[in-house]
């Protein structure tokens, strides 16, 4: 049997689809919902629920050309301080917006470069976040790290300010693909991170590994897998690199014509994957990998697994409070994101109000899209009887959706009489199969390649 023939006749090679971390994606956001919208929800929330809070730091010393996410370089800390005042103005905007007595089960700080931040820094923000919403019993507080951006007293800072996992940035460790991708990190560098980390006491370790970048050959990335065992992760993320010149302009820098094929980038993901599996790891998902002792491989046992603007997560909490430049808010109602533009950002907040520029309110019909689409990616299947006891949803469209794609899947997919479950090829599917019962999605809509 020729996988490859298979995969390409089902269009996991030619498509392209959404990654999912949240539906409606934010391709769909428009300016109708702002300030107002982002308010009228925080005020709204049930006091007895606790939320989750991620924190954008828009700043690198570096700007990585792989990397599409919002951020800018610095060099100084002036412009870090600036913006980190008007971050504190958002924090207690938040804090007098929303109902007494609510709690925070999961904190996060992402970027760009968090690790940018000095000891101080580190402390007066989150001094300001713990003043404005106090942890529940069991929270948690990832920190994403840059190996070249950290040293003791920032470990010990974001250790003391409550950190609880750490996820290190490492792409690949082969030079020839550090130079095409702008991004030079050696071994030693990121070993004397994670011994930092582990001597300070920090429980959870996760690794940031991409494949399908240029010039990466079965060989190489089979030395950087065997460099990330040697580390002992306690969670992996193997993300395939997205190219999307279109949206991030620095993406230009990298040289398509080193980048791998489909079925390149497929063998590449298939051997990193199986060495991450024979060190004892567990795959999760279309992408991540976990120790079987580790909260995500618990989550993904008891159907726990979720979904959001991280990735996988056990984080099952209806509200999702994004702060900072063009952070993205999921809350009951719908999706709400900041200005993408620090500047932007710094000035709205100057005049007292939320930051919002756009985002979508969601109807219940969504939410039930919402629910089926992060089944089928977390657990390769979609369920009826749950969309009709949690959701109380009409499953007759539903059903007529899964015979047509199980008609065209056929080699992959089984239905039964509760929905359906991909039985083949099920982390290169997911996204296309996914993609079948997203309402949005069009022509117009220009996402990463599936494979």
């Amino acid at each position: 049997m020729d996988t490859n023939l298979d995969l390409a006749r089902m269009g996991v090679y030619s498509s392209r689809a959404a990654r999912y971390t949240s539906y409606p994606t934010a391709v769909h956001f428009t300016p109708e919902v702002g300030a107002d919208f982002m308010r009228s929800e925080l005020a709204a929330l049930p006091p007895d629920k606790p939320v989750s809070v991620y924190v954008h730091i828009p700043f690198c010393e570096r700007l990585c050309w792989f990397c599409a996410c919002r951020t800018q370089g610095t060099r100084t800390a002036a412009p870090v301080k600036v913006y980190l005042e008007s971050l504190k103005k958002e924090i207690r905007l938040m804090a007098d917006t929303l109902p007494d007595g609510i709690r925070m089960t999961k904190l996060h700080w992402g970027g760009g470069s968090p690790t940018i931040l000095s000891p101080d820094m580190v402390k007066d923000l989150s001094a300001a976040i713990y003043q404005a919403i106090k942890p529940s019993e069991s929270f948690e507080f990832s920190v994403e790290i840059d190996p070249t951006l950290i040293d003791q007293d920032k470990v010990d800072a974001l250790k003391n300010s409550g950190m609880t996992r750490a996820s290190i940035g490492i792409q690949d460790f082969a030079e020839p693909v550090q130079q095409a991708i702008g991004r030079l990190q050696s071994v030693s560098e990121t070993e004397a991170c994670v011994a930092m980390l582990r001597k300070a006491g920090v429980r959870s370790v996760n690794m940031d590994i991409l494949y399908g970048l240029p010039f990466q050959t079965l060989e190489s990335v089979a030395k950087t897998i065997g460099h990330v065992g040697k580390l002992d992760p306690d969670r992996i993320a193997l993300y395939g690199y997205a190219h999307v010149p279109w949206m991030a302009k620095r993406q230009q820098m990298i040289d398509e014509n080193a980048l791998p094929d489909g079925p390149q980038r497929r063998a590449l993901f298939e051997l990193m994957s199986d060495q991450l599996v024979s060190q004892g790891l567990r795959a999760i998902g279309i992408d991540h990998f976990a120790k079987a002792k580790d909260t995500l491989s618990r989550a993904a046992e008891t159907g726990g697994l979720r979904r959001n603007f991280q990735g996988y997560t056990t984080d099952r909490c209806d509200t999702l409070i994004g702060l900072g430049a063009s952070a993205i808010s999921k809350l009951p109602g719908g999706y709400a994101q900041n200005a993408a533009k620090s500047s932007h950002y710094m000035r709205i907040l100057g005049d007292h109000t939320f930051a919002t520029q756009r985002g979508i309110e969601t109807s219940p019909r969504d939410r039930v899209r919402a629910r089926v689409i992060e089944m089928i990616m977390c657990e390769f299947e979609l369920r009826l009887d749950e969309l009709r006891q949690n959701y109380n949803a009409d499953t007759k469209e539903l059903k007529q959706q899964i015979d047509q794609v199980v008609e065209k899947f056929p080699e992959a997919i089984s239905a039964n009489t509760n929905g359906f479950r991909i039985e083949r090829y099920k982390r290169s599917l997911a996204r296309l199969v996914a993609s079948e019962f997203d309402d949005y999605t069009s022509e117009e809509s220009r996402y990463s390649m599936v494979s």
